[in-house]
């Protein structure tokens, strides 16, 4: 998507739209950003530290990958400029998510978020001039525009909720070095994609980069990949990525959650038996797909369901579960 943007530069050199991609090439010269301080990286020192070799072994398979900081509800502005000073000091590409927007997880597990529209937007300024004109990846509102299509968002918010991601949309896409990404869910929410379009297009995906698709969830790739391309279709191409932090064994299945005694609405909060997926690259093969990436941060809970601490708390336990179950790569 900013076709304007790539269109002028393109122009400029005579270069095709589809062979023209700016950030592209310095996000792939510095590649993504690893936190040195992350919770699996703190985790993996302890456990080294007390002799527990092995686990401190699984966990910085976690530790060593460019995993995806969230963001909401504290002030942003900040750790933006920190984290995007930080990566730029090792020409690196930071991958953000912005997670504040007002009935957020329509009141669930992470519920939360900005108490009205005005605060909202200025959560949205403090965070873009947090980054300034540095380079970043924002995933904006995960689950935001799915929540509408699927009727948990009350019909009096969903008018509002499409101006402030419309609103986001362009404030994170006036920034020189960012590239943006609307959430749309997983195949296995909305499974028919066509539903999104009109959403998405009132959301402004038109001055985004693209779309995410299965954030926090375990769908496997090459079914994730599928039904973006049926998306990207009905949105004139657009690009999208692809979070694959947990989706090594795919979702948990109906007999699975039976014999664990899991309800099958909470199949996908902390399922057992997952394991990381394949590691975050900007290398993906498919000239649609920008990135794999891990937006999820593997390790931190879904929320108090299936035995987990609440949501974006560290749980090592199941951190250890998605590195052990993984394919050593």
């Amino acid at each position: 998507m900013r076709l304007w943007l790539h269109a002028a530069v393109c122009l400029a050199v005579m270069l095709p739209l589809n062979g023209c991609r700016m950030f592209e090439s310095s996000m792939r010269r510095g590649g993504l950003w690893v936190n040195p301080d992350s919770p699996a990286a703190r985790q993996a020192h302890e456990r080294e530290h007390e002799g527990k070799n092995g686990d401190a072994a699984l966990i910085r398979r976690i530790a060593q990958q460019p995993v995806a900081e969230w963001f909401g509800p504290a002030p942003p502005r900040e750790r933006a400029r920190s984290i995007t000073e930080s990566a730029a000091r090792t020409g690196s590409t930071p991958v953000l998510v912005a997670y504040h927007i007002p009935y957020r997880d329509c009141g669930r597990y992470s519920a939360g978020g900005a108490r009205n529209r005005a605060a909202y937007r200025w959560w949205i300024e403090q965070f873009t001039l947090g980054i300034g004109d540095r380079r970043a990846i924002v995933v904006l509102e995960p689950d935001a525009v799915a929540q509408l299509v699927d009727g948990c968002v009350p019909r009096r918010l969903r008018k509002a909720r499409l101006e402030m991601l419309r609103d986001a949309v362009a404030l994170f896409a006036a920034l020189p070095h960012v590239k943006v990404y609307l959430d749309a869910g997983n195949p296995s929410w909305i499974k028919n994609p066509a539903r999104l379009v009109r959403p998405l297009r009132e959301a402004g995906i038109e001055q985004a980069d693209g779309f995410a698709l299965n954030v926090s969830n375990f769908q496997p790739t090459r079914r994730t990949k599928a039904y973006g391309h049926r998306l990207s279709t009905a949105l004139d191409k657009a690009h999208f990525i692809i979070d694959t932090s947990r989706n090594g064994n795919g979702p948990l299945r109906a007999r699975g959650a039976a014999r664990h005694g899991i309800r099958a609405r909470d199949r996908w909060c902390n399922p057992p038996g997952r394991a990381l997926g394949e590691p975050p690259s900007t290398h993906t093969g498919d000239p649609l797909v920008d990135a794999y990436l891990w937006i999820k941060r593997p390790g931190e809970s879904d929320g108090t369901c299936n035995g987990g601490p609440p949501a974006g708390h560290w749980w090592t336990k199941y951190a250890l579960d998605l590195a052990r179950n993984a394919p050593h790569r």
